[in-house]
């Protein structure tokens, strides 16, 4: 899906763009995948399983530019790709193309800037404007910030799952199902 390039500004000031991810960010995208995946317990894989090829992202990226119900989007401060957000679609049958999943995330320098919100609700317009009925997600339980976001931009939980992820210390954290209803 095509987004039209968007301005913004973050809680502190700065000027951001928002724009679809491009095939040349690829090897961006994957240095960012396995930077904030090492700044956080709260998303799903560890730094070393980041093993996408560039290719294997340019394909992905391709993918998400010419959907007509996915999207990925990325931000810029001053040029240097800061966080992205995506809409997924929750299947390909006709009988799940009411509902979409979204995830975002941001370099941890970039956190408390309003910049995620802003780039949530950038995909929850898209979403809604393809038609999309029901917007999903699943947030980490111990994730307190994320989730007072999502209940703000009007998310409510539908779901736990109990140890959704084991640590390698061998903590468990569990798993909010969380909704949004166009």
């Amino acid at each position: 899906m095509l987004y039209p390039e968007k301005k913004i500004l973050t809680k502190d000031g700065r000027s951001a763009l928002i724009r679809n991810a491009a095939l040349e960010d690829a090897d961006e995208l994957i240095h960012f995948l396995k930077t904030v995946t090492a700044q956080t317990p709260y998303l799903i894989r560890e730094p070393e399983e980041v093993t996408l090829s560039t290719a294997q992202e340019e394909e992905f990226l391709k993918r998400m530019i010419e959907s007509e119900r996915e999207l990925l989007l990325v931000a810029l401060i001053d040029g240097k790709h800061v966080g992205n957000c995506s809409i997924s679609q929750a299947g390909i049958f006709q009988r799940y193309s009411h509902r979409c999943g979204i995830a975002v995330a941001l370099y941890r320098e970039y956190w408390g800037l309003g910049l995620g919100r802003q780039m949530m609700q950038a995909v929850l317009d898209a979403a809604a404007g393809c038609g999309y009925e029901q917007v999903e997600l699943e947030v980490n339980a111990d994730n307190k910030n994320a989730m007072a976001l999502y209940e703000k931009l009007g998310f409510e939980l539908y779901g736990t799952r109990r140890h959704d992820m084991k640590y390698r210390d061998g903590r468990y954290a569990d798993a909010h199902l969380m909704v949004k209803y166009f």
